[in-house]
């Protein structure tokens, strides 16, 4: 009984494990490595994973560094059914089609520049057939049944609340007359946040691969990361400046359209106009209607304001429309994908404003080591978009407290019922800066054995008693 780690294994991108036993093989999770030179040339690479043998695969969540990579598996032997809750179902097939077509824009940009080269052309990872293919395989399960998935092998899926659908996955492993329940965290997130349901967690586990993006610190309070939003948004509306708000499109962008929006209800900022600038986060936000029943209960209760406040937004869906908003100097909310600010409408608006005095662009997220997002928060003068530099000028605010991801002490929290039973804590989905001080406390306050794997190492669970 083994697990391979192919992935964010001390950085937060292209999550993966493949399970493996001697009647056995399950892949959990197939995501795109993201933000920095050589991510690229990784996601060519399959590492461990054979799709042609494995009997299982089961996806925690669409975001791409979760799934980013499951439409390479169908043509290279993939047969077997890809469980996940209805909500990833639905929103992996948005997040993967878009993914597709940036793959195809990126190949034909730079088969032009090879072609300039005399170099031979190169192939995209994946196509919308792909996708198409691999979205056939979803097997949607629904939160808290139980299911046997492989010989052996019974999973269960909790909610997570870190986007919509987001599970946490407890995995029972027999093999050998030994049984492991093996958990894997997927990305968790904060609890008492405006429309997802809380985290849910578990009181047993011989083995726990949990997330550590936030593990070396807590995040600002909720209420005052939105009074600071709202004082930014207070602030351009009297400058008559723009706010330019990276997001991404399942999650963080349906949680800002919520603050804003209530915040345009009470009257606590002035009649502002906000746009969406993203196809792909306006289908997703639908979708918060289609699945309204595993929202928290306030958001059941309030679906029909909370959902007449989201039509006071403009919702952009034609390139057009979004390079008319390049043209205006009037004071808007501006926001776009990608939360990285990596890909995607937003930079094409970072290269049309940062050079702007008065400007402000909001960062709400996770910044991964090499992203455009990250050197903007760490001050950079000048940025390269598009093959130009652009002198910044705009003022870069930081709002760490709407991550969708729990920090340092709501980790261990979750971590807490689990801890009598004494597990392994493999932590994975973190950089060695933010996983080291969380394994530290891990071992201080629970001491368990607490291991930091690196991509390609392998979990030897027979080892281990049962």
């Amino acid at each position: 009984m083994k697990i391979h780690v192919c992935g964010a294994g001390g950085e937060v991108t292209g999550s993966c494990y493949l399970v493996q036993t001697s009647q056995a093989r399950v892949l959990v999770d197939m995501g795109m490595f993201q933000g920095y030179a050589k991510a690229d040339e990784k996601n060519e690479s399959l590492g461990a994973v054979e799709p042609a043998q494995l009997d299982a695969a089961v996806l925690t969540h669409a975001h791409i560094d979760h799934a980013g990579r499951l439409p390479m598996l169908p043509a290279r032997g993939l047969r077997c059914p890809v469980h996940c809750t209805p909500a990833t179902a639905d929103l992996a097939r948005i997040l993967l089609a878009d993914a597709a077509n940036i793959q195809a824009m990126d190949t034909e940009r730079e088969n032009r520049k090879r072609e300039r080269r005399g170099e031979p052309p190169i192939e995209p990872l994946f196509t919308d057939s792909d996708v198409e293919a691999v979205c056939n395989r979803f097997n949607p399960l629904p939160y808290g049944e139980l299911r046997q998935i492989a010989h052996g092998v019974k999973i269960r899926l909790v909610d997570a609340g870190h986007i919509l659908g987001s599970a946490s996955l407890e995995m029972t492993v027999q093999e050998n007359g030994s049984t492991k329940t093996i958990i894997f965290s997927g990305d968790i997130g904060q609890s008492h946040v405006p429309l997802l349901a809380d985290p849910v967690t578990f009181d047993h586990a011989d083995v726990v691969f949990m997330e550590s993006t936030y593990g070396d610190r807590d995040h600002r309070p909720l209420q005052q990361t939105v009074d600071e939003f709202r004082e930014i948004i207070k602030q351009a509306a009297w400058n008559k400046s723009k706010v330019l708000i990276p997001a991404f499109a399942v999650g963080r962008t349906q949680l800002l359209l919520y603050y804003l929006t209530e915040m345009l209800r009470e009257g606590s900022i002035p009649d502002i106009p906000i746009y969406l600038d993203s196809p792909m986060a306006i289908r997703a936000t639908e979708l918060y209607g289609k699945h309204q029943g595993i929202l928290d209960d306030d958001t059941r209760r309030r679906h029909g304001e909370i959902r007449r406040g989201f039509e006071r937004v403009n919702y952009l869906v034609t390139p057009a429309e979004s390079r008319a908003l390049n043209e205006r100097w009037d004071p808007a909310i501006i926001i776009a994908g990608s939360g990285m600010c990596d890909a995607g409408r937003i930079l094409h608006h970072l290269k049309h404003n940062l050079w702007r005095k008065g400007v402000s662009v909001v960062l709400v997220g996770f910044m991964s080591q090499g992203s455009l997002g990250r050197r903007l928060i760490d001050g950079a003068e000048r940025v390269r978009i598009h093959g130009e530099d652009i002198l910044v000028r705009a003022r870069i605010h930081t709002l760490g407290g709407l991550s969708a991801h729990a920090g340092q002490s709501a980790l261990l929290d979750w971590f807490k019922p689990m801890a009598a039973s004494r597990p392994m804590v493999v932590l994975t989905h973190g950089e060695d800066r933010a996983r080291t001080p969380l394994a530290e406390k891990l071992r201080t306050r629970h001491g368990v054995d607490v291991r930091l794997p690196v991509n390609g190492d392998v979990i030897d669970l027979s080892a281990r008693p049962a």
